[in-house]
C-alpha cells in the first residue's frame, strides 16, 4: 500500500511538473501581444481563485482552523514565487533567473536538515545536487556572467518562496487536524490574488488583448484560449496535483521532481515556439531527469525511528 502511494505521488508530481512547465509556452504569446508579465500573473492567479472559489466556501472552516497556513501559502507559495521571479527577470537574464528560482529544492533540503533538524535521505540530497547541475546546463548559466546584484537577490527570494511552497503544502499533515489540500489551494489563490492586485495594478491592463488573437510561433490562436490553458491547466491542475503529490511523497522528494518543470518548459518552447535546444541544454535535461529519478528512489525512514503519526498517515493515504 505504501509503495502504491509513492507511485501515485510520483505520478501526480510529474503531472504537476508538466502542467507548470506548459505555462510559459501559453503565457509568452500573451506577453508578446501586449500584456505586462505581472498582469499575466494576476490573470493566472485571479482566474484560478475564481475557479476554486466553491472549494473555498466548502472549506471555509479553514479560516478558523489554519489561518497562518492559508496566509503563508497565499503570500509565499502563490504570490511570492510569481512576484519575485518576474521582478528578477527585469534585471537578469531569463535563464539565470529560472536557475535561481529552481535552487528552491536545494534550499528546501537545507531547511529540513538544519532548521527542522530532520534527517534528509542521501538519495534526495544527491538527486537535488544532480538536478541543480542539470539546470545550470539547461539555462546555460555561463552565458550570463555579469549579473545585477539586486536581480540575483530577487531570484534567490523566488527560490526561497518556492522552497516554502513545499513546506506549506506539507504543513500539518502529521497531526490529527489535517487540512484538506483543496481548501488550502483555494484560499491560497484568493490571498495570492489580493496580493498580486496590489503589485500588478490590473486596472492598468490592456484588456483588449484578451479579445484578440495571439501568435504561437506564427499560428494565430484566441488569446482567451491561451489564458484558459494558463488558468485551468498551468495553475489549477498544476497546484492541485502538486500539493497532493507532496502529501504522498515528501517535500524534499517532490521538490526535486518539480525541477522537471524547467526541462519541460524548455522542450515545449523548442517544439511550439521554435526556441531550439543546444547540446548542453539536452545534456542538462538528461541530468535533471536523472536527479529526479535518484530523488524519488529514496527510501522512507525505517519504522522503528519514524514518527508513528506520519507512518499512519502514509498507510492511510496510500
Amino acid at each position: 500500500m505504501q509503495a502504491s502511494g509513492r507511485h501515485a505521488g510520483l505520478g501526480l508530481a510529474l503531472v504537476s511538473a508538466f502542467a507548470f512547465g506548459g505555462s510559459g509556452v501559453a503565457a509568452k504569446p500573451l506577453i508578446e501581444a501586449g500584456l505586462d508579465p505581472l498582469h499575466v500573473v494576476w490573470l493566472r492567479v485571479a482566474g484560478a481563485a475564481l475557479v476554486l472559489s466553491p472549494l473555498a466556501w466548502r472549506h471555509r472552516d479553514l479560516l478558523r482552523r489554519k489561518p497562518a497556513l492559508l496566509a503563508g501559502f497565499g503570500l509565499i507559495g502563490v504570490a511570492g514565487v510569481q512576484a519575485f521571479y518576474f521582478a528578477s527577470l527585469s534585471r537578469i537574464p531569463v535563464g539565470v533567473a529560472l536557475l535561481l528560482e529552481y535552487l528552491g529544492p536545494a534550499l528546501l533540503l537545507g531547511w529540513i536538515r538544519f532548521v527542522q533538524r530532520k534527517p534528509v535521505t542521501r538519495a534526495a540530497a544527491v538527486g537535488a545536487a544532480v538536478a541543480v547541475v542539470g539546470l545550470a546546463c539547461v539555462v546555460e548559466i555561463w552565458a550570463g556572467l555579469s549579473l545585477d546584484p539586486l536581480g540575483v537577490l530577487l531570484g534567490l527570494a523566488a527560490a526561497c518562496c518556492q522552497a516554502f511552497y513545499f513546506v506549506f503544502a506539507d504543513q500539518g499533515t502529521d497531526g490529527d487536524d489535517v487540512p484538506d489540500p483543496l481548501g488550502v489551494i483555494a484560499y491560497g489563490m484568493l490571498i495570492g490574488t489580493l496580493v498580486m492586485t496590489v503589485i500588478s495594478r490590473p486596472w492598468r491592463m490592456d484588456w483588449g488583448v484578451l479579445a484578440a488573437d495571439a501568435s504561437l510561433n506564427g499560428t494565430m490562436l484566441p488569446a482567451g484560449l491561451l489564458l484558459g490553458w494558463v488558468v485551468l491547466v498551468a495553475t489549477v491542475l498544476a497546484y492541485l496535483t502538486g500539493v497532493v503529490s507532496v502529501r504522498r511523497l515528501s517535500p524534499q522528494v517532490a521538490g526535486v521532481v518539480a525541477c522537471l518543470e524547467a526541462v519541460i518548459a524548455t522542450v515545449l518552447a523548442w517544439i511550439l515556439l521554435g526556441e531550439y535546444l543546444s547540446t548542453w541544454q539536452i545534456a542538462g535535461g538528461a541530468l535533471v531527469l536523472g536527479g529526479a529519478f535518484i530523488a524519488q528512489s529514496s527510501r522512507p525512514t525505517p519504522p522503528a525511528a519514524a514518527d508513528p503519526a506520519v507512518l499512519d498517515r502514509e498507510t492511510t493515504t496510500a
